[in-house]
């Protein structure tokens, strides 16, 4: 056998790679609001709510595109490590050490499916695509949607304000106005409600009408 690494090699080095995805930690509990949520299972799950609520995105999208994108949207994360969403000084450097990162992941794999997959990341990345947008919204609603499960824990837990959640979610109504709406009403006003995510802005027109009828934070 060649000492250079034949295509199958790359390949399936690379997927024993991706196998390191399933140590790096991200700051969401699970729904038994115990356990820290890891970053495969984060895009697995993503993922899943994509094939499931893709006919609710905002214009025609294809799955399997979109599904791909999630699936490898986070492997930078092995070498450059999860950046909590709400960490104004990790996100400052987080493009230059993800960049980093990128270069070296799919580089193990042979040329043409290194483009391909680093073409999808930085497609990801740039949120410019229906496809692109739609998978932006799958991984900000599946944390949300985990947060609410455990009563809001770490929001209250690192103080987090409404501002920064409106902040964050600003590319979620560009993928799927009707999910945006669905996690504004159900996720996040009632847990701004219960005082877990602090009160620091206001949406202006028309309160959304959430379970509870309280619309004080509006």
């Amino acid at each position: 056998m060649s000492a250079e690494k034949s295509r199958l090699d790359r390949q399936f080095e690379f997927c024993l790679e991706a196998d390191k995805e399933k140590k790096i930690l991200r700051r969401t509990l699970l729904s038994d609001g115990q356990t820290l949520e890891n970053d495969a299972e984060h895009a697995w799950h993503a993922a899943l709510m994509c094939v499931l609520l893709s006919e609710y995105a905002n214009e025609p999208i294809d799955v399997l595109h979109t599904v791909s994108m999630l699936l490898i949207h986070d492997l930078v994360e092995i070498d450059a490590g999860d950046t909590y969403a709400y960490d104004e000084s990790g996100n400052q450097s987080r493009r230059e050490r993800e960049l980093k990162a990128a270069d070296r992941i799919f580089g193990i794999l042979p040329q043409d499916q290194a483009k391909k997959l680093r073409e999808l990341w930085e497609e990801f990345e740039a949120e410019e695509t229906p496809e692109a947008k739609f998978a932006h919204a799958m991984d900000n609603i599946q944390p949300s949607m985990l947060n609410n499960s455990t009563g809001g824990k770490v929001w209250e837990e690192n103080k987090i304000r409404l501002s920064q959640i409106l902040k964050r979610n600003a590319v979620t109504p560009e993928g799927s106005e009707k999910l945006w709406d669905y996690s504004l009403n159900n996720f996040i006003i009632p847990n701004a409600e219960n005082k877990k995510i602090l009160i620091d802005s206001r949406i202006g027109g028309v309160p959304p009408q959430s379970s509870r009828g309280d619309t004080s934070v509006w």
